[in-house]
């Protein structure tokens, strides 16, 4: 009598104990959602009546107009991912919700150059796609069949504003007519689903095969040369049009991905002393960077040169004057920062009126959300799923940081929007489907498996299986 083979007894990260139901907690998302809306109009009400003592006479229609977009997608998420984390949707909303107030305070100041409103058309239709994305991907995986689709247009996207004229030192626009927006955007996300279906196909070949030198585990060629060929390509590109901040996200993308897939922590020391090196070189040889690292190195040289605060001086300025609780939303005077404080410094003016305090809350809740992401990413048992989830989170922890650390003068200015709160419609859009994707990979985590329904038994882990030619294949 032959024994049967042994089998992995260890449950798997995301099956919930036997005879267990998971809570669906769409009641929790419906509530956070309530509370999202109703602090957004608060702030809209709050900026009313700090600059004219009324609250705005349309406040009542803003927050009916935010509150059905919640509503909608709330409802688009619970019909079609039931088991979805309940707070990636009601810090979204609130994010939003808060941009739109900002930028719409600041537009007060301007009243010639109104955003607010075509911010909020922006708004809806990012929203729109979110419901989109969450009624028709049934499935995360469906994506990584378009693995090489993906990575053709997003060099494509990449590539266009080339072709365009510069705006502000950088060639990262296409305007058409009265319409403009960042192909980069969509980029990033659909470089996070190549990178993400490539690591996830080749990672016992990446970690395991080629050699090693300086305890680093290098793989062949081979394995290894595509990605790298894309990353090379890509961030030539965006080197080209000046635009450094969305290549210093790629390259960043790039090396977390490669550590998670491969687990190697010498990525990581590959991948800082690459960034250094570079950043070295175009801030020396690239006048428009060279003179924002200028910028940073001192920015008050313009004040004793006699010529004025210039943009970053202002921004430290209005964050020193918001102190620990804020000078009150609509009472501070970082417009003065000038043509980008609806875009790049639209975290001064947080920072200037709602203070430490509300400047924490804001990264807290950035906080929140990326690590949502990545424990959605951690629960998964697919390798590209995993993949997908922390690309897509790392994208908003890294877009977090380089903006937050650019305008408070620990790095150089980028000239990126601060994901949700800044002025920008491409921005919102791109984020909206990346809050949709990460939606549909934690229902994923966290929904029951079919083949625990009626036995009580949790299945074991599935991982890739390594093949003879040194690449992987899906024994499923």
């Amino acid at each position: 009598m032959t024994a049967a083979p042994p089998t992995d007894a260890r449950p798997a990260q995301d099956a919930p104990p036997p005879g267990v139901l998971v809570p669906k907690r769409r009641g929790v998302e419906f509530s956070l959602l309530v509370g999202a809306v109703l602090i957004s109009v608060y702030g809209y009400a709050e900026v009313g009546l700090a600059r004219s003592g009324a609250v705005p006479p349309d406040a009542a229609r803003y927050g009916a107009g935010l509150g059905l977009l919640a509503l909608l997608a709330h409802l688009a998420v619970r019909l079609r991912a039931p088991y979805a984390d309940p707070l990636l949707l009601p810090i979204a909303v609130l994010l939003n919700g808060l941009g739109l107030v900002l930028i719409y305070r600041l537009d007060l100041e301007t009243p010639g150059d109104r955003a607010a409103p075509t911010q909020l058309v922006w708004s809806t239709l990012g929203v729109g796609l979110f419901i989109v994305v969450v009624l028709l991907l049934r499935d995360h995986r469906v994506l990584q069949r378009y693995a090489y689709l993906s990575v053709a247009t997003a060099l494509g996207l990449m590539i266009l504003p080339i072709f365009f004229p510069a705006v502000n030192g950088a060639r990262i626009w296409i305007r058409i007519g009265g319409l403009s927006f960042q192909p980069g955007e969509f980029a990033k996300i659909l470089l996070a689903v190549f990178f993400a279906a490539y690591l996830a196909a080749n990672r016992h070949a990446l970690a395991y095969t080629g050699r090693k030198a300086w305890k680093l585990q290098f793989p062949t060629g081979r394995v290894l040369g595509p990605i790298v060929a894309i990353w090379v390509l890509s961030v030539g590109v965006l080197v080209l049009e000046r635009d450094l901040g969305t290549s210093l996200l790629f390259f960043g993308l790039f090396v977390i991905m490669l550590y998670v897939a491969t687990g190697r922590t010498g990525w990581i020391a590959v991948g800082l002393v690459l960034a250094a090196a570079g950043a070295f070189l175009v801030g020396s040889l690239e006048p428009h960077v060279h003179g924002r690292v200028q910028d940073w190195l001192d920015p008050f040289a313009s004040i004793r040169a006699g010529d004025g605060p210039g943009q970053l001086a202002q921004s430290l300025f209005a964050f020193a004057a918001g102190g620990m609780l804020g000078a009150g939303l609509g009472l501070g005077h970082s417009v003065l920062i000038g043509f980008a404080t609806k875009s790049d410094f639209i975290l001064a003016t947080a920072g200037e009126e709602l203070g430490l305090v509300g400047l924490t809350a804001l990264f807290l809740l950035y906080a929140l959300i990326v690590a949502r992401g990545y424990r959605a990413g951690l629960a998964l048992r697919d390798p590209f799923g995993r993949l997908l989830a922390i690309g897509l989170a790392s994208i908003l922890a890294l877009q977090v940081f380089v903006i937050a650390g650019g305008v408070m003068g620990l790095i150089p200015l980028t000239g990126m929007a601060m994901p949700f709160l800044a002025q920008g419609g491409s921005s919102v859009v791109t984020n909206w489907v990346m809050v949709a994707l990460l939606v549909r990979v934690s229902d994923s985590a966290r929904a029951p498996r079919p083949d625990m329904a009626d036995t009580g038994v949790i299945a074991p882990i599935v991982e890739d299986a390594p093949v003879a030619d040194g690449h992987v294949e899906d024994p499923r």
